[in-house]
C-alpha cells in the first residue's frame, strides 16, 4: 500500500513538472511571434469588416430617413419634383432576376450533372469547367455588350427580356461550379448502392444525387441571385431604365425598357437635385438589404447541408 502511495506521489509530482513546463512564459521567443501573428491576423479582419460596417453605416443613417410607404409603391419624382420613389425598380429588378433564374438554373444543374458524373475524364469536361471558370470572373458588361449585339440590336429595342438574359449569363457559370461541388460531394458508396439495387445511371442521378445535393445546389443558385440583383453594366446596355410599371392595364411587357434598382441608383445618385439623390440612397440601403439576405439564405442553407 505504501508502494502505491509512493507511485502516485511520484505521478503527480511529474504531472505537476509536465504542467509547469508547458506554462507560457511571455518572454519567449516563440510566445512573442505567436502574439504577433495573432495581432496581424485580428488588424487584417480588422480592415476587411471596417469598410463593410462603414458602408452600411452610411447606407443606413442617408437612406433610412428617405424610406416611408411611398417609396415602395410611388413611381421616380421628375427633377423638380417632391416625393416620389421607387416602387417600378423593384418590380423590375425582381422581375428580370426571377427571369434570369428560370433561364439559368436548368442549364447550370445540368452543366453541373455533366461535369460531376458524366463527363470526368473527358477533355470536354476540362474545357467546358474552365469555361465556366472564365465566364465566372467576366467583367458582367462584356455580358451587356454581348446581348446588346444579339438580342437588342437583333429585335430593335432595350427590354427586361434582353436584361434578363444577360444576367442569366452571370448566373450560370456561378451555379455551375457549386453545384457540381455539391454533387462531387454525394457519397459514392449511396449511388452504387442505387444502382446495386438495378437503378440506371440516369435513375441514380436523379434519384439519389441531385436530391442529396439539393442544399448545395439551392446555395449557388440564391448567391447567382444576389450577384445578379446587384448588377448594373448589363442592365444599361439591355434594359436601359423606364420611369413607368413593367406592368400596365394588367399585362406585363417584357419588350419594353424597365427600371431596375441599380440603374435608378447609378442615374440619381449623379443628379442636382436633392430629392433624387435622397431617393439613390434609399434605394441603395433597399438593394443592399435585398442581397445581403438572398447571401445569409445561401449561407444557412450551406450550413445545414454540412454533415454533423
Amino acid at each position: 500500500m505504501s508502494q502505491m502511495n509512493a507511485i502516485t506521489r511520484v505521478d503527480t509530482a511529474d504531472r505537476f513538472a509536465l504542467t509547469a513546463s508547458l506554462d507560457r512564459k511571455w518572454l519567449e521567443r516563440r510566445t512573442l511571434i505567436n502574439g504577433l501573428v495573432i495581432g496581424c491576423i485580428l488588424l487584417a479582419t480588422l480592415a476587411a469588416v471596417i469598410p463593410l460596417i462603414s458602408i452600411l453605416a452610411m447606407l443606413v443613417y442617408k437612406g433610412l430617413s428617405g424610406l416611408s410607404r411611398a417609396s415602395f409603391v410611388s413611381l421616380p419624382p421628375a427633377a423638380f419634383e417632391e416625393g416620389g420613389g421607387f416602387g417600378n425598380a423593384i418590380v423590375g429588378t425582381l422581375i428580370m432576376v426571377l427571369i434570369a433564374t428560370v433561364i439559368s438554373t436548368p442549364i447550370g444543374i445540368l452543366g453541373a450533372v455533366y461535369l460531376a458524373e458524366l463527363g470526368k475524364t473527358k477533355w470536354l469536361s476540362t474545357a467546358l469547367r474552365f469555361s465556366a471558370k472564365t465566364l465566372n470572373g467576366l467583367p458582367s458588361i462584356l455580358a451587356g455588350v454581348f446581348v446588346y449585339g444579339l438580342v437588342v440590336l437583333l429585335f430593335g429595342g432595350f427590354s427586361a427580356l434582353a436584361g434578363s438574359i444577360a444576367l442569366s449569363l452571370l448566373m450560370i457559370p456561378t451555379i455551375v461550379l457549386v453545384s457540381e461541388e455539391a454533387l462531387r460531394s454525394v457519397a459514392a458508396n449511396v449511388k452504387e448502392a442505387a444502382m446495386a439495387m438495378g437503378a440506371t445511371k440516369t435513375q441514380a442521378i436523379w434519384k439519389v444525387s441531385l436530391p442529396a445535393a439539393s442544399p448545395g445546389i439551392l446555395t449557388g443558385i440564391m448567391l447567382a441571385v444576389a450577384r445578379a440583383a446587384g448588377e448594373t453594366a448589363p442592365l444599361l446596355f439591355t434594359a436601359l431604365f423606364s420611369n413607368y410599371w413593367i406592368m400596365q392595364n394588367g399585362k406585363m411587357s417584357l419588350t419594353q425598357p424597365t427600371a431596375s434598382l441599380s440603374v435608378l441608383i447609378y442615374n440619381f445618385s449623379a443628379s442636382p437635385f436633392e430629392n433624387q439623390i435622397q431617393l439613390a440612397w434609399s434605394a441603395s440601403l433597399v438593394l443592399v438589404l435585398l442581397v445581403l439576405t438572398t447571401n445569409i439564405i445561401g449561407k444557412s442553407i450551406s450550413r445545414r447541408s454540412r454533415p454533423r
